[in-house]
């Protein structure tokens, strides 16, 4: 079976700010090759995350840190997780019509090639969008990891899908196995409306904590506070000074910090921390576009407060998926939680809904729907 397929590309390595310009979209057809085991899904969901961007510089110390991090170079096929329909199938255990999730692309059509691992999606109760954002069901379990191991090629194929990971694991991990929560701590969340913030701020209620998180915009916040039943929340834009703001909405200080944007929120956070306060560093995005935006908490606070502060990737926390993902399917269908998607429509709109996570435009998860189930 032979697709004509459109693909977004780089033009060049952004460094700073991304923009449209900066994308091109692309035509070319796809054809599995004959006996190769290839198969050929047609997008329906695309994750469309901050992270890619380190990606597409010229340099980031992330490149060599994981293959998930890999440097993207100008004109070549941009993988994401998502969401999708197979339509042709050159392997026994995947039939034309399965719906599956994995490590997709930019593009209307992927050709997903032996070893890079597709999940079989059963999405009965739970619209099919949730695959490619909040459960992630490509995440692999520890045996089917060991079992793959075996060969190093699939190996990086592995990571490649696992490491960029869905928003609902690293959301449940960073939260329960670095931060540790207690009853009754107090935990602030730093772009909280965002599809990993959003999600902790649910668990950490559910959690018996009492939690205040940030946003860009009145909307955002008041979302917070209504739907999604922070106690507290406010706009970092309409404050001049952030540790004064943090002591104002934590005046006895924070047990937990789970952090989205690094710099000056980080250094802001750690003053206000109570001594052996954890941070969970999920995301540094105010630092993703500006090289000299960097964080510079104060070490004699981390030293004589006892602060832990703990980088994350999903791809360390798959021997909890199943916990998390019995959990979290049941929280979302019993209606203990929410789960929030930010969704635009077309291949064409990638680039522009990449632009705006820089610019705060989403609200919860950024995807971008280019198929439809049926049809």
């Amino acid at each position: 079976m032979e697709v004509v397929n459109k693909y977004v590309s780089l033009k060049h390595h952004v460094d700073g700010y991304p923009s449209e310009s900066d994308f091109e979209l692309a035509t070319t057809p796809l054809q599995p090759a004959p006996g190769s085991g290839e198969v050929i899904v047609k997008n329906l969901f695309l994750s469309v995350d901050p992270y890619q961007l380190n990606r597409m510089k010229r340099y980031s110390s992330s490149h060599t840190a994981i293959t998930a991090a890999s440097k993207i170079e100008p004109g070549q096929r941009i993988d994401a997780c998502g969401v999708g329909k197979v339509v042709a199938s050159g392997r026994a255990e995947l039939e034309e019509g399965d719906v599956v999730a994995g490590l997709l692309g930019w593009e209307q059509y992927t050709v997903v090639r032996p070893g890079t691992v597709l999940m079989k999606v059963d999405a009965k109760d739970l619209p099919i969008s949730y695959y490619a954002s909040v459960l992630g069901e490509y995440s692999l379990h520890l045996h089917q990891i060991k079992e793959h191991k075996k060969d190093a090629q699939i190996d990086a194929m592995i990571f490649l899908t696992t490491a960029t990971g869905p928003s609902g694991l690293t959301a449940f991990a960073g939260f329960y196995d670095v931060c540790k929560p207690k009853k009754g701590e107090k935990v602030f969340i730093s772009a909280a409306s965002g599809s990993v913030g959003s999600l902790v701020g649910q668990y950490a209620k559910l959690s018996g904590c009492y939690v205040v998180g940030c946003a860009g915009s009145k909307q955002k916040v008041d979302l917070l506070k209504g739907k999604l039943g922070f106690d507290d929340a406010f706009n970092y834009k309409e404050e001049a000074d952030l540790k004064s703001a943090l002591r104002r909405y934590f005046p006895e200080g924070i047990d937990i910090y789970f952090d989205n944007v690094g710099a000056a929120m980080l250094e802001a956070a750690v003053a206000n921390m109570n001594s052996f306060g954890r941070v969970a560093v999920c995301g540094a995005i105010s630092e993703y576009t500006n090289a000299g935006e960097r964080a510079a908490p104060d070490l004699i606070d981390i030293i004589y407060k006892r602060i832990t502060l703990r980088g994350l990737l999903s791809v360390d926390y798959l021997h909890l998926h199943e916990q998390f993902s019995a959990a979290t399917s049941d929280h979302l269908r019993r209606g203990r939680m929410i789960a929030l998607e930010d969704v635009s429509v077309g291949i064409e709109s990638v680039p522009t809904a990449f632009v705006g996570l820089f610019r705060g435009d989403n609200v919860g998860k950024k995807l971008v729907r280019v198929g439809e189930l049926e049809g």
